[in-house]
């Protein structure tokens, strides 16, 4: 009884991945259906040869009848011409189709990813979902186009010898039907295997991209710590277990093709005995035979094929399953149904009893109530894992919490248009990504209205105008993916011109000058203070001394509120903010003494 449930899930499984695919289809039924067309039309040509042949040998070579011989050869030539013809259409149509697929299953697919959980991406490894999109989009490609076109043209080529042996000769058709059913039979038993080996190919392949990727987007930590060789070794081994899967996957399929073309070399065998036998004692003609013979050897590429197309099916269904895995991963933030948009916001911001936990129950956030004026400027400080970055990764609503609501001008996020919440704040993180490109896209990015004027105001704001004016090519100057052609305070001054360009009402600090020295942590502050002027401004810090002139001062332990007030006020209660403090100022004496 749980066999029979196994193979029903199973079943079950197979019929929402073919038919989720099929959906794909729909938009191209018209030139779909044109493709099948031409396929069913090629494949009835290649089938009439053998016909054309039994009468060459009874009418021709036996009769002697010269004036059907010109006829069956200008009548061969024809065929083929035809058959050329809408091979080409088949080709193309099929080609086309599948393409667009393809197409629209990666750009959904990458779609997607950008809109999933932020907590599903940090868990991911980002080489494996970049696999779903490369690797297993590609595979899936050979299904939509050449599987689909083997698939219908052998069959179609299939059922026509059928029917073509049955008018021949009626007795052998039977006896080639006895073994059809044995082919079946090693053909079904081989696709289970095939689609769980496929499936394991394909993981194998996204962990050897992972791999790689995670090694070389940490160059730098990997040449430091002098474990190249251990990268290796870990890209060997992994490389050793998808050659494994490659090696089974082909193991299977050698066995399904031998074994299906000693199945039917067998039975050609056997019928060309008793076919023999039956143009010695006068009951068929040598042209019925030789026809016959013909159409079994035609019968033999169709089943053959189909033996790969088995092959190929699995792969693709299995690398289908990996894609729709993902894409079945619902968006933790779901666009409202019918949003508002903010067109004037002032920045006032108020948390109302918020919860947050990234695992059930295991709360960063408990409580949470706090109210923010439009243009005040609030520092946010406690220990490591207090929920700093967290509480304010709500505001443009990267996560949603589990209770409560976070509310802008009175709105809560989760009835704004994301798009347009999310224009009106500025983040700097602790960690500015850059993009390969030059100083004036990285800038402006996400702004195309901004006007070079824009860009020019924002890096002046930020304080890293008169570097770029020193450069070569100015704003035009190319810097490296992830900015590594820049120091570490240059990349904080752009990041910060990129979160002011758009003029936001909200910005958003989260540790900005955490990795910098004393000196260039000064200027930043600096740049910093332009930026937030005039601008409902959070900010993150880990060094205290860099949030003095705050309005307010916000500390959190264990994910609460547990003082809050301005600096000097804050030091008088000699509660959390005033031991952290004192803790730091120790360490910058003691730093300084040894120095």
């Amino acid at each position: 009884m749980s066999w029979l449930k196994k193979k029903l899930i199973l079943t079950r499984s197979q019929r929402s991945t073919y038919l989720r695919l099929i959906s794909y289809l729909k938009p191209y039924l018209g030139r779909l259906f044109a493709a099948i067309a031409c396929m069913s039309i090629s494949s009835l040509l290649a089938v009439l040869p053998p016909w054309l042949l039994k009468n060459i040998v009874d009418d021709v070579l036996i009769q002697k009848n010269l004036f059907l011989l010109h006829f069956l050869a200008l009548g061969i030539v024809l065929i083929y011409l035809c058959k050329a013809v809408f091979s080409y259409g088949q080709t193309y149509l099929m080609g086309w189709v599948g393409q667009r697929v393809i197409m629209d299953i990666r750009v959904q697919l990458y779609d997607h990813m950008q809109k999933m959980s932020l907590r599903y991406l940090y868990k991911s490894r980002i080489g494996d979902l970049i696999s779903r999109i490369t690797n297993d989009v590609m595979t899936l490609q050979n299904l939509v186009t050449n599987v689909v076109i083997d698939l219908v043209v052998q069959s179609v080529t299939f059922v026509a010898v059928i029917i073509f042996l049955l008018a021949l000769n009626w007795r052998l058709a039977l006896l080639t039907f006895v073994v059809l059913p044995l082919t079946g039979y090693v053909l079904n038993a081989a696709s289970k295997k095939l689609r769980i080996v496929g499936y394991e190919i394909q993981e194998e392949l996204g962990r050897v991209v992972a791999i790689a990727q995670e090694a070389l987007s940490a160059i730098r930590i990997v040449r430091s710590f002098a474990t190249e060789d251990e990268e290796l070794d870990k890209f060997k081994n992994q490389n050793v277990s998808n050659f494994r899967a490659l090696m089974h996957g082909m193991q299977i399929h050698a066995v399904l093709e031998g074994a299906v073309e000693v199945i039917l070399i067998g039975a050609l065998a056997l019928i060309l005995w008793i076919g023999g036998r039956e143009v010695v004692r006068g009951r068929s003609t040598p042209g019925e035979l030789i026809a016959f013979i013909g159409y079994l050897g035609l019968l033999v590429q169709p089943v053959r094929v189909l033996s790969k197309v088995v092959s190929g099916l699995q792969r693709g269904l299995a690398a289908a399953d990996r894609i729709f895995e993902v894409l079945n991963i619902s968006t933790e933030v779901r666009p409202p149904r019918y949003p508002i948009v903010l067109e004037d916001v002032k920045g006032m911001i108020d948390f109302e009893d918020i919860y947050f936990a990234y695992e059930d129950e295991l709360w960063i956030l408990r409580g949470i109530n706090l109210h923010i004026e439009p243009g005040e400027k609030v520092a946010i400080v406690g220990r490591t894992g207090a929920g700093k970055s967290t509480l304010v990764d709500l505001i443009p609503r990267f996560y949603d919490p589990n209770r409560g609501s976070i509310k802008i001008d009175g709105y809560d996020v989760r009835q704004l248009d994301l798009k347009a919440l999310r224009k009106h704040i500025g983040i700097v993180p602790q960690d500015p990504v850059l993009l390969k490109g030059s100083i004036a896209y990285n800038i402006g990015y996400g702004c195309p209205w901004a006007t070079h004027e824009d860009i020019v105001r924002a890096a002046w704001q930020a304080g890293i105008l008169d570097f770029i004016k020193s450069l070569p090519d100015g704003f035009d100057t190319e810097i490296g993916e992830r900015g590594v052609t820049l120091s570490g305070g240059q990349r904080q001054r752009i990041a910060i011109a990129r979160a002011i360009v758009r003029n936001p009402r909200i910005l958003i600090m989260d540790e900005a000058t955490s990795s910098l020295d004393a000196a260039m942590e000064q200027h930043i502050q600096e740049s910093m203070q332009r930026a937030m002027e005039g601008r409902t401004s959070l900010v993150i810090a880990h060094r205290l001394s860099t949030v003095r002139n705050a309005d307010r001062i916000i500390v959190l332990e264990g994910g609460k509120i547990v003082e809050e007030g301005d600096h000097d006020a804050l030091l008088k209660q000699n509660g959390v903010y005033a031991e952290l403090y004192s803790l730091q100022m120790g360490e910058r004496s003691s730093s300084a003494g040894h120095g």
